[in-house]
């Protein structure tokens, strides 16, 4: 039976701001905890209960109970007073979390009480083959060859980030090790030649020495060989550092581990990754990979990922090559509203229309202001590249920990592949060899559950997941255009807001600045200030009414990338080298509501009023201090 999904309703699909769907979620809850009895009960009936009537009418049992009871009291209370508000529907615009879906919530509950370990095909049969299922889904996605390509579930970005990087690693080393063992297959090649050679080359001619595959891996980088002669991994200045985590436990170094400028705008500046690996080239060092982020941490900003392949296929014919992973842990959800019904790339002219087929932006006005033909090609071009990290933790909206990882070749694998034969046999034909092509051992079937679920109920295209990611969006826009010279008045100062750059995706950064102040230090002080009691630092979790985060943009980690931004706001040149740093206000706008104009303007009033707000906390302490040193200083001179 063909069951056809219906147009999606996002608003059914969270418990709600409120808790309005509650009635829902405890009815599919407790459903799925019955049949999980139910099955309990049906295994093997001839099996007598082991806790009777008479265990659970004794003192111990009821005294354990209650204790337990206790215990989840007290759970409850410091949850309810020291946990942040994700789920409110336009009052929390700061770190990346926010409302996660029911259904995801439900069958990670579900999935737990049969404890499923993904390692093993063994431990968790029916959560494996979810998990396999969610990397075809995710690989799918990404517009990679159905049967060709492979991804699975990890704990986060960061160990996903890892593998891309030990996938390059071994793959770059490889046809060092094939010129000792097989050296026929490498006949005339020089050094420069085996360490520039593609993806696909190198794969194919392991294709052709299967019985020499454990001998070739052996003499690969996994046995401490070849590390520094495998150049240098680039990434941007926007990096998660994730990164530099990755190249000490690979063994490749820091030093090999090289930040490319960003632009004013906050993407990789192609042009001087194109004259640094040329630098690199001339002096024999080749580049082991190239790392673009879609959805920087920092600023949500969408690396030129089709400016990148390009660059490649132009160095290809001067006989340079480099790995490209794509760093979407938090953008990679998004190619999502790019995808139409039939799971293809939409093209550009045919967007509008199929927009509007599925009800995505409920203001196209604000599309317009989003969509870039650098945003759109830049997805496009994921198709390209040989893996991408995507996190179902963050766009997915899963509950935590769900990171992903997917590889455009599957062949890919057997560069890190290890077996251990209690766990699975090599070779058998299962899913089950998972564990034998990770960085992780035991992880949970539960979560494998969770993603499964919220993609079956989500397409991962323009019906389902496109559909979250244009609220999303459209809930950014709102937000960036809200801030736009917003204008408070306090203490007799008139205070501006200033938004960092139009958003590729949906992360909105802005500053508070007093107005006639040049001063950079105190424009940074301002806005840490204002972040104090917008946030747990000095505001009440319970009562406050508007959360947001921060982040310093300082001269180590982006060089000059924000002096333009600086100087938009009326400081110097001169300013901005005394100080090096600009301390930034940064909203992940992740709301499944605030896309909805009503909605948003009802919290916009409440957003500028809790504003205000906090920009008078701190003008009142400001001014407190100042009275309490004046009165220190005059106490002094009498």
């Amino acid at each position: 039976m063909n069951y056809q999904i219906p147009e999606i309703d996002l608003k059914a699909l969270f418990l709600g701001h409120k808790g309005e769907n509650v009635d829902i979620f405890k009815e599919v809850l407790l459903k799925m905890v019955d049949e999980h009895v139910g099955w309990r009960q049906n295994y093997q009936p001839q099996d007598l209960p082991v806790i009777t009537p008479f265990d659970k009418s004794s003192k111990s049992f009821q005294d354990t109970t209650d204790h337990m009871r206790s215990v989840f009291n007290e759970l409850s209370s410091k949850l309810r007073s020291e946990s942040l508000p994700w789920h409110t529907a336009g009052r929390f615009w700061g770190h990346m979390n926010s409302e996660t879906l029911m259904p995801a919530i439900i069958a990670y509950s579900t999935a737990m009480l049969w404890n499923g370990n993904n390692v093993a095909y063994e431990s968790s049969p029916g959560t494996s083959q979810m998990e396999e299922e969610v990397g075809h889904q995710l690989c799918k996605m990404m517009s990679y060859k159905a049967g060709e390509s492979w991804g699975h579930i990890c704990a986060d970005g960061s160990i996903a980030n890892f593998e891309g990087l030990w996938y390059a690693r071994n793959m770059k080393s490889l046809p060092l090790a094939i010129k000792e063992v097989a050296p026929e297959y490498v006949e005339g090649k020089s050094e420069w030649e085996l360490l520039n050679m593609s993806t696909d080359e190198i794969l194919d001619i392991m294709d052709k020495l299967p019985e020499k595959m454990d001998e070739i891996k052996a003499k690969s980088a996994r046995s401490g060989r070849h590390l520094t002669k495998l150049g240098k991994w680039l990434i941007p200045q926007t990096k998660h550092y994730s990164w530099l985590k990755a190249g000490d436990i690979l063994g490749v170094g820091l030093d090999a581990v090289e930040a490319i400028d960003v632009d004013s705008t906050y993407h990789m500046d192609i042009e001087k990754l194109e004259i640094r690996i040329r630098e690199l080239a001339a002096q024999n060092i080749p580049i082991l990979g190239v790392v673009g982020v879609v959805g920087s941490t920092e600023e949500g900003q969408i690396d030129h990922i089709h400016k990148m392949v390009a660059l490649r296929e132009k160095l290809m014919k001067e006989g340079i090559y480099f790995y490209i992973h794509v760093d979407a842990a938090y953008g990679g959800y998004a190619r999502a509203i790019f995808l139409d019904e039939n799971d293809n790339f939409i093209d550009y002219d045919k967007i509008d229309e199929v927009y509007a087929r599925n009800n995505v932006f409920k203001d196209m006005k604000l599309k317009d202001e989003w969509l870039t033909d650098d945003v759109y090609n830049a997805f496009k071009a994921m198709s390209q590249v040989e893996s991408v990290t995507i996190d179902p933790h963050k766009m997915g909206y899963i509950p935590y920990s769900a990171g992903a990882i997917a590889i455009k070749d599957i062949r890919m694998r057997d560069a890190i592949s290890y077996f251990a034969t209690y766990v699975f046999e090599k070779g058998a034909d299962i899913p089950a060899l998972l564990g034998a092509y990770i960085m992780e051992g035991s992880k949970a079937g539960a979560t494998a559950a969770a993603v499964w679920t919220a993609h079956k109920v989500l397409p991962l295209n323009i019906t389902g997941y496109g559909k979250l990611m244009g609220a999303s969006i459209e809930g950014a826009f709102r937000f960036y255009n809200f801030l736009k010279n917003k204008k408070f008045h306090v203490n007799g100062k008139v205070i501006t807001a200033y938004p960092l750059t139009r958003p590729d995706f949906n992360m909105v950064d802005y500053v508070f600045n007093e107005e006639g102040n040049t001063d950079l230090e105190k424009m940074n002080k301002l806005n840490h200030d204002f972040f104090d009691y917008s946030s747990y630092v000095k505001g009440d979790l319970y009562s406050n009414e508007f959360f947001t985060s921060h982040t310093d943009f300082a001269v180590p980690d982006y060089g000059n990338s924000p002096l333009e931004y600086v100087q938009s706001l009326g400081f110097t040149k001169g300013e901005w080298d005394r100080v090096e740093k600009v301390t930034i206000l940064r909203a992940c706008a992740l709301s499944p509501y605030a896309h909805d104009p009503e909605v948003f303007e009802d919290y916009a009033a409440k957003i500028e009023k809790a504003m205000q707000e906090n920009l008078e906390k701190v003008y009142t302490y400001e001014n407190v201090m100042q009275d309490n040193l004046d009165k220190i200083l005059t106490y002094q001179m009498n």
